[in-house]
């Protein structure tokens, strides 16, 4: 098996370092990179990994050996990187391993316009260079050039709000010594209503104090102490990459991702009426409660699948009980079961037995689970707005 059969997933590359990500390995996925893009110029960020530079710059060398020019922009985290492909139409490459421990590293890819890219084509050209049979370099070899965009960043992540109509309120985010140490400050530092503090805010890819992995309890034990000895109205829970966040209330309880989903859709609605909402398919079915009056549309988890508004199937109703929420009829795994009445939203050749916990079904069993996030969702909101 080679080397790329075990790193490529799905949606990103990952694995350890060296024995399986190297700079031999980094150098021959840019040699593919820059086969597969159509374009002039590549962006290439990093997390804060020691490995990052010695692999950026292998991955680098690899593009400009075909022609291609290299925009490197330096630390950053992941939603940095997809914004700085939409905002400049570049194709890019961001190496981090997200939320994995400090062995590991990875690349997440996109297209020009952070538009997703198969990496099953990806993989056979670079395995084509590790076997020694890769294409001769370009006759003129790329530039590298550096460029800092967090300021952009930080302009566009405040343009979704309206900065003078916040009040104040007591936020402290743990980084968990990952990239957001970087962009949440600098955020933060634009709404002057709100008061941070940061824990663990060094970048530091060797992760001191504990992984960066939000999702296990664990990893939040510290923050939920802080946000109760602090008196914080609220707390921020960042993954390595930062481009993910769990909150925690101020009891120090932490909010499943369901209903922070649920608020934000209440929010987003509220300024946008009649605005669709994408969200994924392990959300309980709070969040299509909350955003009923809508479209609202499931869909698979990965930083390279669907961010493409064409590649949205037909919405179809689900169909059991009443009339519910308009969700997708893709699906590509396995429903958690939740009831035994028949999920009718699914093809039928694909129908599981049992009813989904997030699609729009009226079983008792859902109807259960969701009034007990719709009132966490309530309350939350309630003390936030």
């Amino acid at each position: 098996m080679s080397v790329l059969d075990e790193i490529v997933k799905a949606y990103d590359i990952r694995g350890t370092v060296p024995d399986q990500l190297n700079a031999e390995v980094a150098r021959a996925l840019g040699v593919a990179f820059a086969q597969r893009v159509t374009a002039d110029q590549v962006l290439v960020a990093r997390d804060m990994r020691p490995s990052g530079p010695e692999l950026v710059a292998a991955f680098s060398d690899g593009v400009l050996a075909q022609g291609i020019d290299v925009i490197d922009i330096g630390l950053a985290s992941s939603d940095l990187l997809y914004f700085a492909s939409g905002s400049r139409q570049m194709p890019g490459v961001i190496f981090t391993a997200s939320h994995n421990p400090a062995e590991y590293n990875g690349a997440k890819m996109c297209l020009a316009g952070a538009k997703p890219i198969d990496l099953a084509d990806i993989q056979p050209l670079a395995q084509a260079v590790l076997d020694g049979a890769g294409p001769a370099p370009a006759a003129r070899a790329g530039t590298r050039t550096e460029e800092n965009l967090l300021p952009k960043f930080v302009d566009h992540v405040v343009s979704f709000i309206d900065v003078d109509s916040l009040r104040p309120r007591r936020v402290v985010a743990d980084t968990a010594n990952g990239m957001g140490g970087l962009v949440v400050p600098a955020v933060f530092e634009r709404l002057g209503a709100f008061e941070l503090e940061v824990m663990y805010g060094e970048l530091d890819g060797t992760f001191p104090n504990h992984p960066a992995d939000p999702l296990q309890p664990a990893n939040q034990r510290d923050l939920r102490a802080r946000v109760v000895a602090g008196g914080f109205d609220v707390g921020l829970a960042f993954d390595g990459d930062a481009d993910r966040v769990f909150v925690v209330d101020e009891t120090g309880t932490g909010l499943s991702g369901s209903t922070t989903t649920a608020i934000l859709s209440a929010v987003t609605l509220r300024a946008n009426p009649g605005a669709s909402i994408l969200y994924n398919l392990i959300c309980s079915k709070a969040v299509p409660e909350v955003i009923r009056n809508t479209a609202a549309y499931r869909f698979e988890l990965g930083s390279g699948i669907r961010s493409s508004s064409s590649a949205w199937p037909t919405p179809a109703r689900c169909s059991v009980g009443s009339t519910r929420r308009t969700t997708t009829s893709r699906r590509t795994t396995g429903p958690t079961p939740a009831s035994s009445q028949r999920c009718r939203s699914w093809p039928n050749s694909r129908a599981p037995t049992t009813c989904c916990r997030s699609c729009g079904c009226r079983s008792s069993v859902t109807r259960r689970a969701a009034r007990s996030t719709l009132t966490s969702v309530t309350s939350t909101r309630s003390s936030l707005e």
